[in-house]
């Protein structure tokens, strides 16, 4: 699983970093950005992608 943001769909809403925090960050960014590798939270980058109000996750199974 490949996982990257766009940043210029990306509003910094935080979502993405709620329900994974072991692959996403906002910190003080205006974009969230993939800090962690995904083997093993498969499932909440999925819903992560599936929960983020501008499709701004992009996930490559």
């Amino acid at each position: 699983m490949e996982v990257r943001i766009d940043p210029d769909l990306c509003i910094a809403c935080g979502l993405c970093e709620e329900i994974c925090p072991e692959v996403f960050e906002l910190g003080d960014r205006d974009h969230a950005v993939v800090i962690g590798d995904p083997e093993g939270y498969e499932d909440e980058v999925r819903e992560a992608a599936e929960s983020c109000p501008t499709s701004a996750i992009i996930v490559e199974e």
